[in-house]
């Protein structure tokens, strides 16, 4: 049996079917996280002063390991929102150049990159994606399929022509002034999986930066980085590779980390560390601060190697397949997209006389069941996640009470 509840420190009269926002951390790994700190405050000056680049290093070379890349390729941060504000603000953009991204990024990294268009004169456009049962659904080769006693597994999107058309349809944006494309691998709002990897090739072959928001990938994907070879990759470790909170990462192709400037400045800055490569320099001392979250990554990674978590993946999946698949019965509206677009996280349509805030708060004070429920694009839905501490119990829970409110 996958589920894995009895690791999980959750609210037990909670049904928490809400994992994408922060997470939530398996029991030994949060007890690896406070060894590390009761090991910081046992002698604060050894262990900042001079353990720390040791340590990080070990830390940074098991994350390398486990997302296919070298160790001097990435920075812990604390989440996907310091990640790609490092990148946006280093970008030497000037009025007349043009961000491209999609109407389905994450809010805060949408005002991020509107506040420097501000400021800096160039242009942040939100190209609409239409996202549809009609184009996304039986296709004969999907980047990520299910198959029996089988774990999730990937397929080079080269090969899949099924998803051509959001390429093509993101070009419709694509000028001569197009300078970066900033892109989610996984959305937020609409809970979808891109297919970042056709966009980043084209990209490249174009001169156009790609600057991907991986907040939601790490755990719930297979991800090798060098070999996907996004320009600028930022993601969270405290989602779904289920890392304590704060734990987060910006990964830097080895040409374009020269690009990037420290978001603070402080004594990395020109000290030049032996062994650091000048982009880990620059960015991973910012003062004093607690790096705990950062060295339990290890030990996050190591719990879901040892409970066979390609299978749990799989698990999670047909269980929120289920979900949406239940909701979309229960109201009788389509979703965006068959189930080859996402994996563990997957949105349903909710009719427009709803009231979100109404029923957000009925669902969680009345039936104590925390999901997200989203406006996007004036549609209304909500997301649903499946982790391994999730059963049938909780999706029944779920439009049962759907059932009754709406």
């Amino acid at each position: 049996m996958y589920n894995l509840r009895r690791y999980f420190l959750l609210d037990p009269s909670v049904t928490f079917l809400n994992h994408g926002s922060f997470g939530a951390t398996p029991r030994p790994v949060f007890e690896s996280y406070q060894r590390w700190q009761r090991e910081l405050e046992r002698q604060p000056v050894e262990f900042l002063g001079r353990r720390h680049n040791g340590l990080m290093l070990e830390a940074r070379s098991a994350l390398g390991k486990y997302l296919g890349t070298n160790a001097n390729n990435l920075v812990f941060t604390s989440n996907v929102t310091v990640s790609l504000n490092i990148v946006a603000r280093s970008l030497n953009l000037k009025p007349g150049d043009e961000v491209l991204a999609t109407d389905h990024e994450y809010g805060a990294l949408d005002r991020t990159w509107r506040f420097l268009a501000k400021e800096r004169g160039f242009k942040y456009i939100n190209r609409p994606i239409p996202f549809t049962t009609e184009n996304t659904e039986n296709t004969e080769t999907r980047f990520y399929h299910r198959e029996k006693n089988s774990a999730i597994s990937a397929r080079s999107v080269v090969k899949d022509l099924s998803l051509q058309w959001f390429v093509d349809e993101l070009w419709k944006g694509v000028t001569p002034l197009t300078r970066v494309i900033f892109l989610s691998h996984i959305t937020s709002p609409t809970a979808l999986l891109f297919p970042v990897e056709a966009v980043i090739r084209r990209a490249r072959t174009e001169g156009i930066l790609t600057v991907i928001d991986g907040a939601h990938a790490p755990g719930q994907i297979p991800l090798q980085l060098d070999a996907l070879s996004a320009d600028f990759y930022g993601g969270n470790l405290h989602k779904w590779l289920c890392a304590p909170k704060g734990a987060g990462f910006l990964y830097a192709r080895p040409a374009v980390q020269h690009l990037l400037k420290p978001l603070v400045v402080s004594w990395g800055y020109e000290s030049e560390v032996p062994g650091l490569s000048q982009f880990v320099d620059h960015h991973e001392w910012t003062g004093t601060r607690d790096i705990a979250a950062f060295l339990a990554v290890p030990d996050a990674i190591r719990f879901q190697e040892e409970h066979d978590w390609p299978k749990v993946r799989a698990a999670c999946h047909e269980l929120v397949r289920e979900a949406q698949e239940r909701i979309c019965k229960l109201t009788g509206m389509s979703p965006l997209s068959d189930d080859s677009w996402y994996i563990q996280l997957a949105t349903a349509p909710l009719p427009d006389s709803v009231d979100l805030v109404t029923l957000k708060t009925r669902l969680y004070d009345e039936y104590r069941i925390e999901v997200p429920l989203i406006l996007w694009n004036g549609r209304k839905f909500v997301r649903v996640s499946i982790q391994s501490y999730n059963t049938r119990h909780d999706v029944d829970a779920l439009v049962n009470a759907l059932k009754e409110l709406i």
